[in-house]
């Protein structure tokens, strides 16, 4: 019960605070189930996968994050497992064998478990070095006799720390844990083994993240597969956006100063793009003729005679809690941005709505 409600006020937060698209098949993954994802963006990313799957998930999160008031306490009623990391307390390592055995019991019972293998969350466009815990844990498993697959879930953010910008939930082909089993009980044997699938796992969240060398790539990206598309009649294609970061990657380090010139036009064109709300062929070449602009002004006059009160309205009710969150994150770095505005957001939110009524 308190999973159910959790889920659904966060799932509620996260479709108001982010746009929200998933490309993931239309039946749930049944059984025991990893997902593994990459973690551009502190909290918000194991809050996703409550949009990507109904199914009860138990999280693996950093111990440090136990101790914290609220999150704590939900963590706690979430049953997530503690992962005790060498940089927060080194004498509380040996403390990970029993969240190891908690989580690969889980995945024997056939429940769905989420962990972020690169190990922290950080602001670099491309993926960090994966831990091997999550290949481990997996393996542990498997060896009992348990089905594992791991599932790779891509998370691509247009603007991680921007209210209502763009979030790509993107799942992967399933790997199926059994392939990688050692063939004897020999320790190298084991060890290679746990190599072998931390690398076919960062082979699998490469095929589902874009892994540009900068941030600002990204609009480039979008917008070259937004013309693609709009060129040939079809709907923008995750598949499409990784092969374009590929080519940005080696355009840039190839030609430097011809890419940057480049990306400053596409940048530009994106605006206007935007300021137009071109979303289809056709808008591109819109000729501005009265024909034209007087629909348009009448729509926007209409707007403004009914949307003007509304747009008061909730200036009124929501002018004091709105720039709280921003503020709130000011100060915080950037992958943890979003975590505080969100949290932030949503206290306030419901503070004000409880002093409204």
């Amino acid at each position: 019960m308190f999973y159910a409600c959790v889920r659904a006020v966060v799932a509620l937060a996260l479709r108001l605070f982010y746009r929200l698209k998933v490309n993931a098949p239309a039946e749930q993954p049944s059984g025991p189930v990893l997902f593994v994802g990459n973690h551009p963006n502190g909290l918000i990313d194991p809050a996703l996968v409550f949009i990507l799957t109904r199914r009860q998930v138990t999280f693996l999160a950093k111990a440090p994050l136990f101790k914290l008031p609220v999150i704590g306490w939900l963590l706690k009623g979430l049953d997530a497992l503690p992962v005790y990391r060498k940089q927060d307390d080194p004498a509380q390592m040996g403390r990970n064998e029993g969240t190891l055995d908690a989580a690969k019991g889980a995945l024997v019972k056939g429940r769905a478990i989420t962990i972020f293998p690169e190990g922290k969350s950080h602001s670099e466009p491309a993926l960090a070095e994966l831990k091997t815990g999550a290949a481990r844990i997996a393996l542990n498993a498997a060896r009992e006799g348990a089905p594992v697959r791991i599932i790779p879930v891509g998370l691509t953010y247009a603007q991680k720390n921007v209210f209502r910008s763009e979030v790509l939930i993107d799942q992967g082909a399933p790997i199926d844990v059994t392939a990688f089993l050692p063939k004897d009980a020999e320790p190298t044997s084991e060890q290679e083994s746990v190599r072998a699938l931390t690398e076919r796992v960062a082979e699998g969240l490469r095929a589902v993240t874009l892994n540009l060398e900068q941030w600002e790539d990204l609009p480039v990206v979008q917008v070259a597969e937004q013309l693609y598309a709009f060129r040939q009649g079809s709907k923008l294609d995750p598949e499409r956006l990784r092969l374009w970061a590929r080519g940005v990657r080696l355009f840039r380090a190839q030609e430097p100063d011809r890419y940057e010139r480049l990306r400053l036009h596409l940048a530009s064109f994106r605006n206007r793009m935007a300021l137009v709300q071109a979303t289809r062929p056709e808008d591109l070449s819109v000729e501005y003729r009265p024909g034209n602009v007087a629909p348009f002004v009448v729509k926007t006059l209409l707007t403004l005679v009914f949307g003007l009160p509304l747009y008061a309205l909730g200036l009124v009710l929501f002018g004091l809690p709105y720039p709280v969150p921003r503020m709130a994150a000011k100060r915080a770095e950037l992958d943890v941005q979003a975590t505080v505005k969100f949290l932030t957001a949503l206290v306030v939110s419901l503070g004000w709505w409880w002093g409204l009524t």
